[in-house]
């Protein structure tokens, strides 16, 4: 990376490695264990629920395409991301299976849109040929401090039950308002020559 690239790449994947560390407590193995012990799912309930996600997740997707032409990509990061962080934290008060499935799949739906976005706007902040090396440090990153979580999640929850949840909306959230505090006035290159 360059030395004029470099801070802001490495600032990014700062960010994404809070994200991430936050993400960890709440993984799927967790979630399926957390349905069954808090309302008694079955594997087949649970099933349902992660097949829903994925089809959800794909809409997500193709919908943050969409919302980051219209809106731009730091904006459609964020404010997606946040509120579906606010629904990470409300599904730990879910009074029942069918309310902690609801809150968790519409979590999905807003949550995912921060994928493409976030991978477009690392390669939009840098040139061409430093693409490769923006996206080696910002996935190191996330993939470094991930792993932390399920194990701390176990720590957490033997404390209290739904205490992953509102620790990851927490720690989520915080990315989301250090990203936008850090970023919202970075022009991106192309904004800039318009």
């Amino acid at each position: 990376l360059s030395a004029g690239s470099r801070p802001v790449v490495l600032r990014l994947a700062g960010v994404f490695a809070v994200d991430s560390f936050g993400g960890g407590f709440v993984v799927q193995a967790f979630i399926a264990w957390w349905l069954t012990r808090r309302f008694g799912a079955s594997t087949g309930t649970v099933a349902v629920v992660f097949f829903a996600t994925g089809i959800l997740q794909t809409a997500s997707f193709l919908a943050a395409a969409r919302l980051g032409r219209r809106f731009g990509l730091l904006r459609t990061m964020v404010f997606s991301h946040l509120p579906s962080n606010l629904l990470l934290i409300a599904v730990a008060f879910a009074p029942g299976l069918g309310a902690a499935a609801g809150l968790l799949l519409a979590r999905v739906v807003l949550s995912q849109m921060d994928v493409p976005t976030r991978q477009a706007y690392v390669m939009a902040l840098v040139g061409p040929a430093e693409r490769t090396g923006a996206a080696a440090y910002t996935n190191t990153a996330r993939y470094l401090t991930r792993p932390a979580g399920p194990a701390l999640a176990g720590a957490a929850a033997a404390a209290a039950l739904g205490a992953p949840f509102i620790i990851a909306g927490i720690i989520k959230s915080g990315y989301d308002l250090a990203l936008w505090a850090w970023f919202r006035r970075v022009r991106l290159p192309e904004e800039a020559s318009s």
